[in-house]
């Protein structure tokens, strides 16, 4: 069975890469938005919670797809990229109240999706068997 390219895998980088946007474009284009639109800020406001949700989501997809990718080539730098980048959003959490807060969980969505893609980009294809201890 591989890993690196199968359908399977694939479809875990792209959904991880696609979350990491949609968090980028929540973090800084929202509340352009909704400052810009005052009238549309009733529509769109969100409870609080769904940044906890939202990182509820990531942390399962992206640690199992880096930790696949770093079992089988060894290239540890996309893992700790991505759990660099989940633990900066995490800490966010703290500092909701914080003008800080986009900005600080816009770096680490940023380091997520950069993890991401050397994830993707790097890919080569490993089969079960060759999985690196």
């Amino acid at each position: 069975m591989q890993f690196s390219n199968s359908p399977h895998r694939n479809l875990l980088d792209g959904m991880a890469i696609a979350g990491s946007a949609l968090c980028l474009i929540h973090c800084l284009a929202l509340p352009l938005i909704i400052a810009w639109l005052p009238a549309l800020s009733d529509w769109l406001s969100w409870p609080e919670s769904v940044h906890l949700w939202i990182l509820l989501a990531a942390l399962p997809l992206s640690f199992f797809a880096l930790w696949r990718h770093a079992l089988c080539e060894g290239r540890k730098v996309p893992f700790l990229l991505g759990m660099a980048g989940l633990a900066i959003m995490a800490s966010a959490l703290l500092i909701e109240a914080s003008p800080l807060e986009p900005f600080v969980t816009s770096i680490g969505a940023a380091l997520l999706a950069a993890a991401h893609i050397l994830n993707w980009r790097g890919r080569r294809s490993c089969h079960e068997g060759e999985l690196r201890q």
